[in-house]
C-alpha cells in the first residue's frame, strides 16, 4: 500500500507488518523519515514536523538523512550518484513528479545542467515486508555524453540506536556463505566483488541488529543486491552515530557507462527488509518474498538429481553414462545430468570450451539416443555447459580470438586454462544463442547446469570507445541470453553454478531454478555453508549432493552414507558419487533415503525454515514447518566426555514433552517420526509454546544423524 500525504510530497509504503516513509522539503531535498513497524500518514507527518537535526560545525545536516545522496552540494557522505561531463560534475536536481503504479512509486528528478533525468523506484508488495528499490538514469538533453561513474540502486538509512552489530556472509572457493557477526564501528565497511561475477568471497547481503537479536527475537534490518557482476555495498557509521548503507553495480567509481543523448541506465534492485522476529524471522521473510516474486516457477518442487562428474571426470562415454543412469533410476533419482566432457575435443580442461556440439567419438549418434533412454527410465535429462568461457585450444578461439576479454599489447591471462568471452559483444551473444538454442532443440533436454569457472582479470575490449562498460554490459548480455533461452524453451530448468557458489544473488535467481551452493560436498563442512546460505536464500534453491567417502576432493574425511544424505536433505537433494563403485547394500540404503526425502520434500523446499541450533560443534538442527506438518533434521557432530546430547527444543508443537504426535516407520532406523540416528536413538526434545499465531503441528517428522 502506498499512502501520499503532505500535499503530495510525503509517502508511506506499507507491507504486511512494516512501513517505510520519506518526504520532500521545500528545497526538493528527499529526506528519510521511518523504516520499521507499520505507521500511518499522520505519523509520518509528525516525524517530518520535528525539523532538521541540530547544526554541528564541519558536519552536514543532510548526511545520514537523505533517501538518495548525490555528489555535490553540502554533503560529505559517500554519494550514491556520481555523474560528469567534460565541464560539469555532480548533481543538483529539481523534483518533477511522483507516479503511483500499483505497488510501485516512481519519483522523477531532473538536472538541467546535465540534461539528466533521474527516477527513483520504490516497491513494497502487500504480502511482504521487502522494499525493492532501484534507479533509472537517462540522458534527456542534446549535449555531450554523460559519464556515469556511479549509480547505486539505493541508500538505506537506519534509525538512531546506541549500537549496531553487522552480519555478513564471507568465504572462498569450497567455503562459501560463512556467517560472521561483528560490532559496527565508526567509519566505513565495504564489501565488494571486482571479479566480474558475484564472487565466492561475499554474498551481496548485510544485516544489522541494534540490541543483540537472537534467532527468533529482536529487530533486524537486512539489505540484498540483485546483481550477478561486480558490485559494492558500503556500510557507513557517521560521526553522529547514524548508519547508512549504499549498494549497486560496480566495485568502484571508475565508470559504469557513458550515456549518449536518448540513452538510459537502469540499476539492479537493492532490496531491504525490517523484521522484529530475529534473524530467523528475517530469513523466513526473505524466503517467502523470493518464492513469491523472484524465483521462476517456485511452487514446483525440484527433483532429486544425479550428476555424473565425480564418477567420470573427463573420461566419458555413452555406454558409461547409460549404466550410471540405470543405477540412478533404480535409486529413485528423477533427473540425470551429464556433466563436462560431452562436447568437442574436451578430453581435459585444456580444450573444447566454446564448441558446444556432441563429441563424435564419445557420442557418435549425438545426445538423442541417451536422452531417450534416460526418459525411458523415468528420469529427466540434464546437460552441463559453460557458455561464457573458451579454451585457446578450440575451434571457436581459433576462428575468433578477438572475442575474448583482453587488453591489447598484454598477455592473455588463463585461469583453469580458459579465457572469458566478451558477452558484451552482440556477435558473441548471437553465437551463443545459436549454439545453445541448437543444443536444446536437438534433443528433449530438461535441465541445464550453467557454469562459470573463471573470474575477470583482463577485462579489456579493444576497439570500444568506452571499454569500462564491459563490466555491466557482460551481465546484461548474460541476462538477455538466459531470458531468451527460457522463453524459447519454457520446459527447461536452469541451475546457476560458478565453481560452486561464485554466482549466487537475487539477479541470477530471478532467471534460474536453483543454484549450486558449493563445490564442497563434505557433509560436515556443508552444515555451516548451508546455515549461512539460508540466512538469505530458501532451501528450495539450495542444491546439495551426496558424494563418495572418503571425500577425496577436499579433506579425505570418512562419513556414513546416512550422515551424507541427511546433510544434503536440508536443501535440493542430489547424488554425485560414483555409483559404479557403490555396493548393492549402499544402493539399497540410498534408495531408502531418496524415498524418505520425497516424502518430506514439500516441507523442506516450501516450508518455513527454523534454525534450531547453529552448526558450531555438538548438536545442530533445522526445523521446517508447512501447514500442520513439520520435519526436523538434526546432526550430532561430536560428543565429549561421555556427555549426553543436549536437549533440542522444537517450535510450534502441542504443549507436551515426549514423542512426536505421529510415529512413522523409517528405513534402518528406530524411534519417532522419520528418524534414522546412527546410534538408534535421538536427542531428547521438549516442545515450546507457539510464539506466533499458527495452527498446532499435527504431524512431526524427524531425520537425525
Amino acid at each position: 500500500m502506498i499512502e501520499s500525504v503532505g500535499n503530495g510530497r510525503m509517502w508511506v509504503l506499507s507491507g504486511s507488518a512494516s512501513s517505510y516513509a520519506f518526504c520532500l522539503t521545500g528545497a526538493d531535498e528527499l529526506l528519510h523519515l521511518h523504516w520499521g513497524p507499520r505507521i500511518r500518514g499522520v505519523d509520518a507527518e509528525a516525524l517530518a514536523a520535528q525539523g532538521p537535526p541540530p547544526y554541528w560545525p564541519f558536519e552536514s545536516q543532510l548526511d545520514g538523512h537523505e533517501e538518495y545522496p548525490v555528489e555535490g552540494g553540502p554533503r560529505f557522505v559517500r554519494p550514491s550518484l556520481s555523474v560528469r561531463t567534460e565541464t560539469v560534475r555532480g548533481t543538483e536536481w529539481t523534483f518533477g513528479d511522483a507516479v503511483v503504479d500499483g505497488d510501485e512509486l516512481r519519483l522523477r528528478f531532473t538536472d538541467a545542467a546535465h540534461g539528466l533525468g533521474l527516477t527513483l523506484h520504490h516497491r513494497m508488495r502487500a504480502d511482504a515486508d521487502v522494499i525493492e528499490r532501484w534507479v533509472t538514469v537517462a540522458h534527456e538533453g542534446d549535449g555531450p555524453a554523460l559519464e556515469l561513474l556511479r549509480a547505486d540502486a539505493a541508500a538505506w538509512t537506519l534509525p538512531r540506536r546506541d549500537r549496531w552489530r553487522l552480519s555478513q556472509l564471507h568465504g572462498r572457493w569450497a567455503a562459501e556463505s560463512l556467517l560472521v557477526r561483528s560490532e559496527l564501528t565508526y567509519g566505513e565497511k565495504v564489501l565488494s566483488s571486482r571479479r566480474g561475477h558475484t564472487g565466492h568471497q561475499h554474498l551481496p547481503w548485510v544485516a544489522l541488529d541494534p540490541d543483540g537479536a537472537t534467532e527468533e527475537r529482536g529487530e533486524v534490518y537486512g539489505c540484498a543486491l540483485g546483481w550477478s557482476g561486480s558490485w559494492r555495498i558500503a556500510v557507513q557509521q557517521l560521526p553522529d552515530g547514524l548508519v547508512q548503507i549504499t549498494g549497486g553495480a560496480g566495485y568502484d567509481d571508475s565508470g559504469l557507462l557513458r550515456l549518449a543523448p536518448g540513452e538510459s541506465y537502469t540499476s539492479p534492485v537493492f532490496a531491504g527488509l525490517w523484521s522484529e522476529g530475529g534473524f530467523g524471522g528475517a530469513s523466513r521473510a526473505w524466503h517467502a518474498w523470493q518464492l513469491a516474486h523472484v524465483i521462476p516457477d517456485a511452487r514446483a518442487g525440484r527433483p532429486v538429481l544425479y550428476n555424473s562428474w565425480e564418477a567420470t571426470g573427463f573420461d566419458i562415454s555413452e555406454e558409461q553414462q547409460r549404466e550410471l543412469a540405470r543405477r540412478a533410476a533404480a535409486m529413485g533419482v528423477e533427473l540425470f545430468v551429464v556433466d563436462d566432457a560431452w562436447f568437442g575435443q574436451r578430453t581435459s580442461d585444456r580444450a573444447g570450451l566454446g564448441d558446444w556440439t556432441p563429441s563424435a567419438e564419445r557420442f557418435p549418434r549425438g545426445l538423442t539416443p541417451l536422452v531417450g533412454e534416460v526418459h525411458a527410465l523415468g528420469m529427466q535429462f540434464g546437460i552441463w555447459v559453460e557458455p561464457e568461457m573458451v579454451n585457446a585450444d578450440s575451434e571457436l578461439y581459433r576462428a575468433h580470438p578477438d572475442w575474448v576479454q583482453h587488453h591489447p599489447g598484454r598477455a592473455r591471462t588463463e585461469f583453469r586454462n580458459q579465457l572469458v568471452l566478451n558477452l558484451a559483444r552482440e556477435d558473441v551473444q548471437v553465437y551463443l544463442w545459436e549454439q545453445l538454442d541448437g543444443l536444446l532443440s536437438s534433443a528433449p533436454i530438461d535441465y541445464v547446469k550453467w557454469d562459470f569457472n573463471r573470474c575477470f582479470t583482463d577485462a579489456g575490449w579493444p576497439g570500444e570507445e568506452y571499454p569500462q562498460k564491459l563490466w555491466v554490459a557482460h551481465v546484461h548480455g548474460l541476462y538477455a541470453l538466459l531470458d531468451r533461452l527460457r522463453a524459447a524453451h519454457p520446459g527447461v530448468a536452469f541451475e546457476s553454478c560458478s565453481g560452486g557458489g561464485g554466482r549466487i544473488d537475487l539477479g541470477i535467481l530471478s532467471r534460474t531454478d536453483q543454484v549450486w551452493t558449493s563445490d564442497n560436498t563434505d557433509p560436515l563442512d556443508r552444515l555451516a555453508i548451508q546455515d549461512g546460505f539460508t540466512q538469505l536464500h530458501p532451501a528450495r534453491v539450495m542444491a546439495a549432493w551426496v558424494t563418495d567417502s572418503p571425500n577425496l576432493q577436499l579433506n579425505g574425511r570418512v562419513s556414513t552414507l546416512r550422515f551424507r544424505f541427511v546433510s544434503a536433505m536440508a536443501g535440493v537433494l542430489g547424488v554425485g558419487g560414483d555409483l559404479a563403485e557403490w555396493s548393492e547394500e549402499e544402493l539399497a540404503e540410498a534408495r531408502g533415503w531418496v524415498d524418505l526425502y520425497k516424502k518430506i520434500r514439500p516441507l523442506v523446499q516450501h516450508g518455513e525454515l527454523h534454525r534450531l541450533r547453529a552448526p558450531e560443534g555438538g548438536l545442530s538442527a533445522v526445523q521446517y514447518l508447512l501447514g500442520d506438518e513439520t520435519v526436523v533434521l538434526a546432526w550430532l557432530q561430536a560428543q565429549h566426555y561421555g556427555e549426553q546430547p543436549p536437549r533440542l527444543r522444537l517450535l510450534y508443537l502441542l504443549d507436551r514433552v515426549g514423542p512426536p504426535i505421529r510415529r512413522v516407520r523409517t528405513p534402518r532406523g528406530v524411534g519417532c517420526g522419520y528418524q534414522a540416528a546412527a546410534d538408534g536413538g535421538f536427542p531428547r526434545f521438549a516442545a515450546r509454546r507457539p510464539t506466533t499465531t499458527r495452527p498446532p503441528i499435527r504431524k512431526c517428522e524427524q531425520v537425525a544423524e
